[in-house]
């Protein structure tokens, strides 16, 4: 998560480290709260993948969920 934070404000887009402070993968559904996990952690061959076109974003005041 921390390398698409960092891809996206590389890219202008504003990310503030208030909303980055409460990322967490925590909040799906297809994570087992009760079991055991083996994570193996490992670096993809080709790199990280390029998230894509990012939309504008709308300014401070047009957004109503502000």
């Amino acid at each position: 998560m921390s390398a698409a934070v960092d891809q996206l404000r590389a890219q202008g887009v504003p990310v503030k480290d208030e909303d980055v402070a409460r990322l967490s993968p925590l909040g799906h559904a297809h994570i087992n709260f009760l079991g055991r996990y083996a994570i193996t952690a490992s670096a993809p061959t080709q790199g990280l993948r390029d998230l894509g076109q990012i939309p504008d974003l709308p300014d401070e005041a047009d957004r109503d969920w502000a």
